[in-house]
């Protein structure tokens, strides 16, 4: 099962799950999150459903290819990080 981690940034604002998931792709796994935690949606997508500006995802080691879409392939044993810049001085 692909393992979906969010930067402890995130959890700073909201409850941020550590998912399981045999999606096979990224934006179902973002889901499976997401309904284990509904409001952790707006923190990582905008109101179109896009990946925000300010968030990155890794899939094993990879940038996510298309923001829009999030419809990267996952392997079985993927392991996919939401990464929330900082900003500060």
């Amino acid at each position: 099962m692909a393992h979906v981690f969010f930067t402890q940034q995130l959890a700073r604002f909201t409850h941020v799950p550590q998912v399981e998931t045999g999606a096979g792709e990224l934006r179902a796994a973002l889901e499976c999150a997401f309904d284990a935690n509904p409001r952790l949606r707006g923190y990582v997508l905008d109101d179109q459903g896009h990946l925000r500006q300010n968030v990155v995802i890794f899939i094993d080691g990879r940038r996510c290819l298309d923001r829009r879409r999030l419809d990267d392939p996952l392997q079985p044993d993927s392991k996919v990080y939401v990464l929330q810049a900082l900003s500060g001085g």
